[in-house]
């Protein structure tokens, strides 16, 4: 090929950002490709909405696919670089004057035709030099988006932890003043009993609040180690074949061992004991509560929005579905305005699950979960392998235990509040103020089927 034609040739199959030969190419949607590690590494750095590194148009890209055209022409490119480096003088047996093309897996070393089948390296793995290149190169990439993933997961960890140690404190607070109520509400002589409880609360939470601290400043440390690893398998890759396969050394295998030790995050969460007396003055108000069913025609999208608030920017996990392939929503037949009423809902064969009530008007909208005011529900919803609890109105995550079997709801129409119980251990999950709700309202319970 013509000298100015190749340099040309060549400057195409150049990133614009690392300035070497495209490495795992993907292109964008404005046409311009780049290496997917040093887009990745550019777009976690930029500010949203990421735009394009050489013409500067917004791209909301988050999946990339390899361009296949452009990576078979970056070989072809690397391969007659190879030939190129192989005839030199550098590249020749001492021993029997011919070009090593061969390399020994065994231990790194580029060898003769005659060399690799002399005694010393008989029982050794060989392949061209062209072959390993790609092999190893291969396995550099492959590993590398193993790594890029457990980066991306450590952000997340690291995003909720810091989440969650600003509010965790303010969270037991809240939690004690709501528990403090109730208690004075049931036994004002109970004093002991409520301020070993409510001691025992507080220094709870202080235990998992120095939890959650040493756990941020593990994460952030590890963040470190991985994109250092990550920065050094893109250097590595990125090299000339020989080159790459002479420094390889025990980066595949410390790369693996790296990742084996990712810390994963704090989930908080308090123990909720039993209240004496609780469930039986509730018991005194216990209503038979008949329901209307529908079907997931109504388009209420709970555990979306949820995921949505919980995962904020992080398209990929906020647009998680939840794998019941079933929801069954049901509304009270009767608006609650008067009284005191106290119900219980078994949910423990359900999969992701909501109770509380319901404005009467809300009935048939589509607001979103966190923009409505006329929701007060509890959620359970199920995350990976783990199950976590929400209030609404606002959104809450609880922190405490889930509910096994039974969930009671104790509605307060008098003072305009509405509390939730875990029945099997007698033990408050959570109390809306007074007068957080005005009426009338409706009993709803909105429940997936495995």
């Amino acid at each position: 090929m013509d000298p100015v034609l190749s340099q040309a040739f060549q400057k195409e199959l150049t990133c614009s950002i690392c300035l070497s030969l495209l490495t795992d190419p993907v292109t964008i949607g404005c046409g311009h490709s780049f290496c997917r590690p040093c887009l990745h590494l550019s777009w976690e750095e930029a500010e949203t909405p990421t735009k394009c590194p050489t013409c500067r148009e917004t791209s909301q890209q988050t999946d990339f696919k390899t361009n296949i055209v452009l990576k078979n022409l970056v070989s072809c490119v690397r391969h007659a670089s190879l030939c190129q480096s192989l005839s030199s003088e550098e590249h020749m047996c001492g021993t029997h004057n011919e070009t090593k093309k061969i390399f020994c897996e065994e231990n790194k070393h580029l060898l003769c035709l005659l060399c690799s089948k002399s005694q010393e390296h008989e029982t050794h793995r060989h392949s061209s030099i062209e072959s390993a290149a790609e092999d190893f190169r291969e396995k550099l990439l492959k590993q590398m988006r193993s790594l890029w993933e457990e980066i991306q997961e450590n952000q997340r960890y690291l995003n909720e932890e810091n989440r969650v140690t600003d509010v965790w404190m303010d969270y037991v607070c809240l939690r004690r003043l709501i528990i403090k109520a109730v208690y004075q509400k049931l036994h004002p002589d109970l004093h002991e009993e409520e301020k070993q409880n409510l001691e025992k609360l507080t220094q709870e939470g202080k235990n998992i609040s120095q939890q959650l601290k040493k756990s941020k400043v593990t994460m952030v440390q590890k963040r470190k180690e991985l994109r250092e690893m990550y920065a050094e398998l893109m250097t590595m890759s990125q090299k000339p074949d020989v080159e790459m396969l002479q420094d390889l050394g025990d980066i595949l295998s410390r790369s693996e061992s790296l990742q084996l030790l990712v810390p994963r995050p704090v989930r908080p969460e308090l123990s909720a004991g039993p209240i004496t007396g609780l469930m039986d003055m509730l018991r005194c108000d216990r209503v038979n509560i008949a329901f209307n069913n529908e079907t997931s025609s109504h388009n209420i999208t709970l555990f979306d929005d949820v995921r949505s608030w919980r995962f904020g920017h992080d398209h990929r996990y906020a647009a998680l579905k939840s794998k019941r392939s079933k929801y069954l929503a049901a509304w009270g037949t009767q608006a609650l305005i008067l009284g005191k009423h106290y119900w219980e809902l078994d949910v423990d064969d359900s999969g992701d699950w909501a109770v509380g009530v319901c404005r009467d008007f809300w009935i048939g909208r589509h607001d979103t979960l966190v923009e409505s005011e006329d929701m007060f529900l509890l959620l359970c919803m199920k995350e990976h392998n783990d199950y976590s609890l929400y209030t609404t109105a606002p959104l809450i995550c609880q922190y405490i235990q889930k509910p096994q079997g039974r969930v009671g709801v104790f509605l307060d129409c008098e003072s305009g509040s509405i509390s939730f119980l875990n029945v099997a251990n007698s033990s408050l999950i959570w109390s809306y103020p007074n007068y957080s709700i005005s009426f009338p309202v409706r009993p709803f319970i909105y429940t997936g089927c495995v």
